[in-house]
Formats: C-alpha cells, structure tokens, sequence
C-alpha cells in the first residue's frame, strides 16, 4: 500500500540476488526451497522474524508453511523438528457472507496482489487492518510486534502463489526500524524469483501427483478387471517398499553397501504400480480361465446339452425296441441301462477334465480322444444366428446346413482364431491345469508389454530406471525365467526385490477365487524352495525372513488363519554371493 519510488540495488546486493535466483532454481526439496527464500529475505532485510504462506486456491486459504522467529526462539514448517505448524489457515474470503478478507495483512496482499509495509502495528490509523490478534499475542509473550512488511509471491501471469510476511526490521545496532524504500525493493526482487522458484516446484509437484495418481489408477483397474489377481497391483508396492527398506536399512549384512536416491526411490515407487501394467491387453476370458473349455463362458453346458441327446437317443431306440418286441424286455432294459451308465461315466471324465485340478493320464486323454467320436443328431442350421466375426470364420468352410450325424466333441477349423486353439478335444486334453501353452504364453507375455508400454512412455533420465525395476520381476536368479533369460548379476536389486514381492503376494493373497489361502509357514516353506532352486534371489529372501518384512505385511494384510509364529531358521538359504552395491 505503501508507494515505492524508483530505487538503484548496489551490485552486490544485485550479485547476492542473482547467486539466490541461480540457488532457488535448482532446488528441487519445496520445504527446503521454503525455508531458503524466507532465510535469504530475513539476511536481506535484517529482520527478526518471519512467515511464509501458501495459496491453496482450492479451499481459498493462506497456509502457514514456515514461521521463523529469532528474538522468540521459534522455529516452524519447513525442514524444522516442528515440521507441522499448529495454526489454522487464514480464510481468503468470509465463509460465511463470502467478502473478501481485507482484514488480515496477508489475505489483503494475497487478494490484491499489492506490497503492505507498515511502519507500527500499534499506529495504523486509516488502514483496515486488524491488529487486535497481534496485539494480544505482544501482551500474553512480552514480545513487541512494530514493523511489517507484506509481498506477494506473484509469478510472470500475475498469479499470487504465497505470501512472505516480514517482522521488525533491525538496524546494524540491533534497534527495531522501519523496513526502508531500498530494503522493500530488494524484497520485492527477491519475491520474483522466488514466485518462479515455487511456481514451478508446484508444477512439478502437481506433474507428479498427476502421473503418480493415473498410474495407480491404472494399477487399480488391472487388479478390478479380474477377481483372479485380486488387489495384486496395489499390495506389491506395499511388499516391495518394505523390503527395498530393509535393504537399505541393513547396515551390516550383505546390502550394506546398497542405498537409494530420491529419484531411484521414485522410480522404484513407479515400477512397483506399474509392474504388472501390461496385463490391460490379457483377454478376461484367458486370465480367469477357470476351466478348459472356458472361453466368454464354460462351454461345458454345451456338451453337457449333447449328452442329454445322446441318452434321450438311447432312452428313444430303448422304446422303439419295446415296441417292436425286438428282444425281451429284461434285455432291452439292460442295454438301455448300460448305454446309461456308460454316457455317465463318460461325461463324468469329461466334466472332471474340464475342471483342471488334477493331472491328466495318458489314458485319460485317450479316452476323451475316443469319446469325442461319438455322434449325435443335429437337424438345425448351425449357419444361422452368428455373430460377423464368428460368419466370417466359417465363411470359407462352412458346416453343412443340416448333418444328422455330428461329432460329439471337435476341433474344427474355425476354433483357430485370435491365436488360440479353442478346440474341444484339444482343450480338455490339456495335461495340467487349464490354461493351453498359447495361453500360458499369452499370460506370460504380460511382461513383454509391460516392458513395451513402459518403453513407450519417455520418463525423464532421472526415472529412466523405471522399465529395468518393473520389467525384471518374472526374472530368475539361474537365467532360466522370462522375458530375456538375465541371471542374477544382470539384474538391479530393486528389479530382484519386485520379483521377491510378485511371489510372495500371488502366495499369500487370500481373495483369489482358484485357490485354498496358504498359511504364511506354508508361503516361507515354499519360497525357501525357489530360493534354493534359482528363482529367487537368496540373499533378499533371507534378509526377506530376518527383518520380518513377512511377519510384518502378514498382520496387516493376511488372514487372521494365515499368520502363525514360528522358527524361520531352517527356511534360511545358505549363501556365498558378495555384497551389494547400488547400481
């Protein structure tokens, strides 16, 4: 409010100007970046305290970020002890009549956009700012409050993006004055390149959020498209921090030597949500298939339909030889009979097949290869009511219109499609399990497109690291994993750690549709396995036992009748590997 005339800096205070500018440029801490442009106002202006705000425009509020006050010892905000300051934000405008507040000194600058030096907060007369809380606080301290000078931090658009509020300017004595013309020039010089310095932290910061908050939606999408990864997305990040700070933690033992930047640590942040991002291209209909015929749904009931057919056909010549007295009835009816029994047991073994849970005999797979020779009557046209894709695959072979005789089970040409071989026969004969090798493959190859759309996306050189972390977790430690077969020593340790968590969250997750939940010695027992066999890296999966990480996620996000106490000791793999270092 108080004018200012045209006035000279001296070219040291010019020089000290431009070395802050340069300084508050590169810092990229906004806490420590705070505290550095409210110390070099108060070094600039000699004055024995200070506060720095900052604009929330979304609640329209003035937010203590730091408060520094030499003659009362305070130290708030920023990267002080006391990080939290403990008073409440200054309202902008009235909440409830909506006015703006011109009241308070920083609300007004922070409104108007206008520098507020005032000479006496005890003579301020014609001004219409309360001073009342100020005054009572002198009272109650026997602190003297006097001179104030208010800047807006104002970025090159106009926009006010904090407040630097000033106290009791001292003289080289030590005396309380006025903050001079030159000095509030200074000041004000000093705002600008603060308003950039903050303007631009926030920028990134917000870039940050912004990225930070996609990717997990992303994350959080992949874990909701499938019951069967469940929340996989979300809880590897938790394992995987977890583990990357007992490493880092671990001063004596084999990572003693292993650190992570602040940049290292944010991209191993990013490849933990990120990890699995290729899994958005893995048709539903391949990831949760929960049988082998399973495709949009298990064609099971399909050939459950033609079994019917077949005992109705049976149940059909059982009559018509009844009536013809073609043989006695005792013997018609234990034909019939046989033929039933026969059909059932046959659908059994195809049924239970179908399921998966157990390993298929070579005996079995013959069996089901004779049954689908069978055949049943079909009279209606198989041509009619199919979808343009599913014409178009029969287009150049298309079934008779009407065929009396028809396999009961097939492998026809127009199951050949997308990649995959959905035939009948070929599905149910799958040995273990229910996915195919296509499948199997097509799963796996998850990764291939994590790495390729992490590849895709040009993250900065100080987050480079990002598709090395996050495209290494179906890695093992012998070369014998997937996608590029690197062994142990090709590997960072973070890209090993999200290979660690990736294992231990698919083995302890309780909320997959397909499995019995382990208990979490079941879990150790078994990563202890792939520890010894070359899967896991050893090292990590025994730092992974003796900091309790295990025990640690078990009670925060385990079953209750998962977690159970006992010796880790002998599920600890020996090793011989040197130490780690950061890489």
């Amino acid at each position: 409010m108080d004018g200012l005339d045209a006035v000279s800096l001296s070219a040291e205070e010019l020089n000290r100007l431009f070395e802050i500018g340069i300084a508050l440029s590169a810092e990229q801490d906004l806490d420590v970046l705070l505290e550095n442009i409210l110390t070099a106002a108060k070094e600039f202006t000699n004055a024995e305290g200070g506060t720095l705000y900052l604009m929330d425009n979304a609640a329209n509020q003035l937010v203590f970020s730091i408060l520094h006050n030499d003659k009362l010892g305070t130290k708030m905000g920023g990267t002080a002890e006391i990080n939290k300051i403990p008073f409440p934000p200054l309202y902008l405008y009235d909440p409830e009549t909506r006015e703006p507040n011109y009241s308070n000194v920083s609300t007004y600058a922070a409104l108007t956009g206008e520098v507020v030096n005032i000479k006496d907060a005890y003579d301020t007369e014609g001004l219409p700012f309360d001073f009342s809380g100020t005054h009572k606080f002198d009272k109650k301290s026997g602190y003297r409050s006097r001179s104030f000078l208010t800047v807006p931090l104002k970025t090159r658009s106009g926009q006010v993006v904090a407040v630097l509020q000033l106290i009791n300017a001292r003289a080289k004595e030590g005396e309380t004055i006025d903050f001079s013309r030159s000095v509030q020039q200074l000041v004000e010089s000093l705002a600008s390149h603060a308003a950039v310095a903050i303007d631009n932290q926030m920028l990134v910061e917000s870039q940050r959020n912004v990225l930070e908050a996609f990717l997990e939606v992303i994350a959080r999408a992949i874990d909701d498209k499938s019951p069967y990864t469940g929340a996989h997305c979300q809880r590897v990040p938790v394992i995987a921090r977890k583990m990357a700070l007992a490493a880092v933690m671990d001063q004596d033992g084999v990572f003693a030597d292993f650190e992570l930047s602040d940049d290292e640590w944010y991209a191993f942040h990013l490849a933990s949500w990120l990890h699995d991002c290729g899994k958005v291209t893995t048709p539903e209909y391949v990831m949760d298939k929960a049988s082998k015929l399973e495709t949009i749904n298990n064609r099971i009931h399909e050939i459950r339909a033609r079994f019917e057919i077949l005992r109705r056909d049976a149940h059909i010549e059982y009559l018509k030889k009844r009536l013809a007295n073609s043989a006695p009835p005792e013997q018609l009816v234990k034909e019939f009979n046989a033929k039933v029994k026969l059909l059932d047991e046959e659908f059994e073994l195809v049924a239970t097949s179908n399921v998966g849970d157990k390993p298929l005999s070579d005996d079995d797979i013959s069996r089901i290869r004779k049954i689908a020779q069978r055949t049943y009557y079909r009279y209606f046209d198989k041509t009619l009511g199919l979808s343009f894709d599913e014409a178009a695959r029969i287009k150049d072979n298309p079934p008779p219109r009407t065929n009396p005789r028809e396999p009961l089970l097939e492998d026809r040409a127009d199951h050949f499609f997308g990649g995959y071989n959905r035939g009948e026969i070929y599905n149910l004969c799958i040995p273990r399990g229910t996915v195919s090798p296509e499948e199997v493959q097509k799963i796996n190859s998850h990764i291939d497109m994590t790495i390729e759309m992490l590849k895709a996306i040009p993250f900065p050189s100080h987050i480079k690291n990002v598709p090395e972390y996050a495209g290494g977790h179906h890695e093992r430690m012998d070369g014998n994993g997937f996608p590029n077969h690197l062994k142990r020593e090709e590997m960072s340790i973070p890209a090993r750690i999200l290979g660690l968590a990736d294992v231990f969250e698919a083995l302890s997750a309780s909320d997959r549709p397909y499995k019995k939940p382990k208990t979490l010695r079941e879990i150790v027992e078994i990563m202890s396995g792939m520890a010894k066999n070359g899967h896991l890296d050893p090292d990590l999966f025994n730092l992974f036992l003796t900091s309790e990480v295990y025990k640690e996620y078990a009670s925060e996000y385990m079953l209750e009748s998962q977690n159970e106490d006992f010796d880790v000791e002998p599920y600890l793999v020996p090793t011989n590997i040197p130490k780690e270092t950061a890489e």
